[in-house]
């Protein structure tokens, strides 16, 4: 069954919403996500629901079915590939990709994107460190902890983020802060939750936002 850009980009939200709850998703939260008036994202919910990619009862939230969840996978597994193609093979920065892999990933064409993972030797991870779905929407999950909840002496790898914006990316490469680097946590303040540590031998002190949103798998 085909289905739009919107309808696409509904699913994706919705399982992206979930995976941060664990709980039906609120039409609310869809509304706020999507930057689109309730009354719009209802009349889209009850579309979705008729094709069957979700489960939706008025006032009681959304959650995806089966067939909803492997095609959200399927439009996510398309996007990060392209953000690896665009970062590996073009040279982009991993602050540029975003809004090209959203248009990229409308790309109705299975050959295309399993070529495309060949081409890229089946990447796990996309250039944030989020994990890339398998063919079969299997989506190998890695155990991550903010730096914000590492205790003083825990030592791991930066190996994702948690905030995707560009203005945040931007600002961790301006302070070296890079995926694959070794951080060592050095000290916690109380007073502004500012985290102090060693990173691939340096030291620096990281805000509270930062730690809150550079996750490391340990």
């Amino acid at each position: 069954m085909n289905t739009s850009f919107t309808e696409e980009n509904y699913l994706k939200t919705i399982f992206h919403l979930d995976t941060k709850q664990n709980e039906t998703v609120s039409t609310n939260a869809l509304s706020e996500a999507l930057k689109t008036k309730a009354a719009s994202v209802t009349d889209m919910l009850k579309k979705l629901a008729d094709k069957a990619f979700i489960n939706y009862e008025k006032y009681q939230g959304v959650t995806l079915t089966d067939k909803g969840q492997q095609k959200a996978l399927e439009v996510i597994r398309k996007h990060r590939l392209w953000e690896v193609f665009l970062v590996d093979k073009l040279d982009f920065k991993w602050d540029e990709v975003h809004d090209l892999a959203e248009e990229l990933e409308h790309i109705n064409s299975e050959a295309l994107i399993d070529r495309l993972d060949a081409f890229l030797n089946f990447p796990e991870r996309d250039p944030h460190g989020d994990p890339i779905p398998d063919k079969n929407g299997v989506l190998k999950a890695q155990e991550l902890i903010a730096i914000a909840k590492m205790d003083i002496g825990q030592q791991g790898k930066i190996s994702g983020v948690s905030e995707h914006s560009k203005d945040f990316l931007q600002h961790l490469e301006k302070m070296e802060l890079r995926l694959g680097s070794d951080i060592i946590i050095i000290d916690k303040a109380t007073f502004d939750g500012s985290v102090t540590i060693s990173i691939d031998a340096k030291t620096q002190t990281i805000s509270r936002e930062i730690a809150k949103n550079l996750l490391v798998s340990l």
